[in-house]
């Protein structure tokens, strides 16, 4: 017996370790090696708050504007990275990120499903998914956030293990200093297990309120003396215990056999809530104010969100892997006699409509989803076939069905580096290299006003060189700065959408245009070049200067 439970750990450990290691393996292959533009202006600001503090200026564009600095702890991080290490250091600290995302999906998923065939598979599958979304960008920290947040959630509605309790209440003060902007979405994970327990409750409630009259009952038998009303008391007592055992009766009879949704009843959801409670408080541990408070609603009311690609309404068919991901959801839902918790259900349903809100959120439906796939999956096999994974696991475990996972893994991986394999930290396509080297070699950067566009503005700034706009869309919108209109007349300048493009230029005494060779402003330009001059141009970039 002994020689048995050794051998299947020695199978658990191997397994254990090739999942790791071809995990880690994947993950590198999916981490971009091209900077994103949001890092570059995370490179500065974190330089600016190690030099001056948290001043709540923006020291980077030339319009004097205020600024909240809603992830500031993680700017000082890759900062402090970048100044160790470059921009080989910035590449490093995001593949190693990725790696430990991918390496807690994975124990996450084997821990409260234990199942290391499922878990293996659908890490690997939600991290593909997950893909174009793995950047130097503060989100990457707050993935890694969410997911331990769930664990620790289920973890201790299953144990009540104090550990996990601070760690729920640590997770939202990291969230409030390294990714401002996600600190509500936070309490959304909560609130599937509480409106299931709600639920619960609701459903129990007559037998709830017997239970209550029987205790009364009994009290008030203690206060009387007369016979006649004590027994009285005791036929109703009877009953109420009677109906109370039907109930009970019936309900455990649902319960153990229901059509679809399985509604579980933890009272330590009740410690949960008190916990949630606790954790709203921890915004106030931040130098930044009340800003984690006040950065989602800010950021709502203006139109910034409405401009920016991956704030926008997800359209489902121009998403093929997400639809299949709905699909296999819904196959397994109508199509077997699996069946779902009700928290489960409410986590799936909300996350997919903040994902149809915003497509960023897809992020959060596959990672968090993916604990609920697994959980749907192993309750299927588990019913039809329940030795199925042990005995595909053990051949997997040794020698050909090792070489063939390994096999299988690195085929995806190169397929998914290949691509980069010719990337530069830096792409020229996209970020104006050759042009701020021009700027900085024959313009005044200190004097002249620069018009510049969305998309690059951050890799200006990072140049050392005062920037119209950037990608920070919120520091130039009215929410955050009162009166100040500079993206929605960016909007206008870059779309040429009105006839008051001097005007515009004028208002922001602008002296020197640079722009994408293409860029609708351009043509515009082009139609009146005696009141421009043409400074520079190369493949992809121009310079222009306001006669």
């Amino acid at each position: 017996m002994k020689e048995e439970k050794k051998q299947i750990n020695v199978k658990n450990v191997r397994f254990n370790i090739m999942a790791v290691i071809l995990i880690a393996i994947f993950c590198f292959s999916i981490s971009p090696v091209t900077l994103q533009n949001d890092t570059f202006y995370t490179i500065k600001i974190g330089e600016h708050i190690m030099q001056n503090g948290i001043d709540m200026k923006d020291p980077f564009s030339f319009h004097n504007l205020s600024y909240t600095y809603p992830h500031w702890l993680y700017d000082v991080g890759i900062y402090l990275i970048y100044n160790l290490g470059g921009q080989v250091g910035i590449y490093i600290s995001t593949v190693v990120l990725c790696i430990v995302l991918g390496i807690l999906l994975y124990a996450t998923n084997v821990k409260l499903m234990k199942n290391r065939l499922t878990s293996f598979i659908i890490t690997i599958g939600a991290m593909y998914l997950v893909r174009n979304y793995i950047a130097a960008r503060a989100q990457l920290v707050t993935f890694i956030l969410f997911v331990l947040t769930v664990y620790f959630i289920e973890r201790f509605l299953e144990t009540k293990k104090k550990r996990f309790a601070i760690g729920l209440v640590i997770i939202p003060i990291i969230i409030a200093n390294v990714h401002v902007a996600v600190f509500p979405f936070y309490f959304v994970l909560y609130l599937p297990y509480i409106a299931e327990y709600m639920i619960y409750i609701l459903s129990n409630s007559s037998i709830i309120i017997n239970t209550s009259k029987i205790k009364r009952l009994h009290k008030k038998i203690k206060k009387i003396s007369h016979n006649d009303e004590i027994s009285k008391i005791k036929n109703e007592i009877t009953k109420l215990e009677e109906r109370n055992k039907t109930l009970i009766a019936r309900h455990e009879k649902s319960s153990k056999n229901p059509y679809k949704i399985k509604i579980r009843g933890n009272d330590n959801v009740k410690w949960l809530v008190i916990i949630m409670i606790i954790c709203v408080f921890t915004g106030l541990l931040t130098p930044l104010g009340d800003t984690p408070y006040t950065y989602l609603v800010k950021t709502m009311q203006g139109n910034t969100t409405q401009n920016i690609s991956e704030h926008l309404p997800l359209t489902l068919i121009q998403n093929v892997n997400l639809m299949c991901v709905i699909i296999l959801f819904l196959a397994i839902l109508i199509f077997t006699d699996t069946k779902i918790r009700l928290s489960d259900l409410f986590m799936l349903g909300g996350l997919l409509l903040l994902t149809f809100y915003s497509k960023r959120q897809e992020t959060m439906f596959i990672l968090i989803g993916a604990f609920i796939l697994n959980r749907l999956i192993c309750s299927f096999l588990n019913k039809y076939a329940s030795d199925s994974c042990e005995k595909i696991e053990e051949r997997m475990t040794e020698i050909i069905g090792m070489i063939t996972t390994i096999a299988l893994v690195l085929i995806l991986s190169i397929t998914n580096y290949k691509p980069k394999v010719d990337d530069h930290f830096i792409d020229e396509t996209n970020y104006p290299v050759a042009a701020a080297d021009f700027i900085l070699e024959n313009l005044d950067v200190n004097n002249i006003r620069l018009y510049n566009e969305y998309n690059y503005g951050s890799y200006l700034l990072f140049r050392g060189i005062p920037v119209f706009i950037d990608s920070r869309a919120d520091l130039y919108s009215p929410e955050f700065n009162e009166g100040v209109t500079v993206f929605n007349d960016f909007l206008n300048l870059s779309g040429v959408n009105n006839d008051k493009v001097e005007e515009t230029l004028d208002k922001y005494q602008i002296t020197h245009l640079i722009m994408y060779k293409d860029a609708k402003l351009r043509t515009f330009i082009k139609q009146d070049e005696d009141k421009y001059n043409l400074l520079y141009e190369d493949n992809y970039f121009c310079i222009y200067e306001r006669k």
